[in-house]
């Protein structure tokens, strides 16, 4: 009874993971065979930015209000100040990262946006992480890769125990462990 139970919630298990294993192999076969090549960025529009900060003002919090009043809301990294005052804003994104760039001196800002192109939308896909973000769309892709590490952990000891329920299995089961935890130990002590 309970090898049915372990069997079906395995099979289950990987009918839900199929979009994510799936996502991820292909993601990871991009990252690895990616030529390093700097991320092309297409100008949007140029615009005079009329509203100003306070001194002192925090540039994260400066990169918010921009994102704000550009109607661009999301996750965001920011760099900057720059010793010309400028702040480079990039507002993540998966299908179109965009580019703010904002110069106080002249009050401009430019947006730029990173056109879509297959192997850069599947590494920022991979690389897209957790709980740094107060965004209810980023919080709760965090929550689905937990949910999915966690369906991944008892998929593979769920394999491991159909495995030796099965007495015709063992020697070669047996052997398939084995091979990979020895090339798995050769990566991680010789690379």
């Amino acid at each position: 009874m309970f090898s049915r139970l372990v069997r079906r919630t395995h099979m289950y298990l990987a009918l839900f993971l199929t979009p994510w294993i799936a996502a991820y192999a292909v993601s990871t076969i991009a990252m690895n065979h990616r030529t390093a090549r700097p991320a092309a960025f297409v100008k949007e529009h140029e615009q005079i930015y009329t509203n100003a900060f306070e001194p002192g003002t925090p540039p994260r919090e400066i990169a918010r209000q921009i994102l704000s009043d550009l109607n661009l809301e999301g996750a965001f990294g920011v760099q900057g100040p720059a010793p010309d005052g400028r702040l480079t804003i990039n507002r993540q994104g998966m299908l179109s990262p965009r580019r703010i760039t904002f110069t106080p001196a002249d009050r401009r800002l430019v947006v730029e946006r990173q056109d879509l192109e297959t192997s850069g939308f599947l590494n920022r896909f991979h690389r897209r992480r957790g709980y740094q973000q107060p965004y209810a769309a980023d919080l709760a892709m965090a929550a689905s890769v937990d949910a999915v590490i966690v369906a991944l952990v008892f998929w593979a000891l769920s394999g491991l125990w159909m495995w030796w329920d099965m007495r015709a299995t063992r020697f070669w089961g047996a052997a398939c462990v084995a091979a990979g935890i020895g090339i798995f130990t050769f990566f991680v002590l010789t690379i």
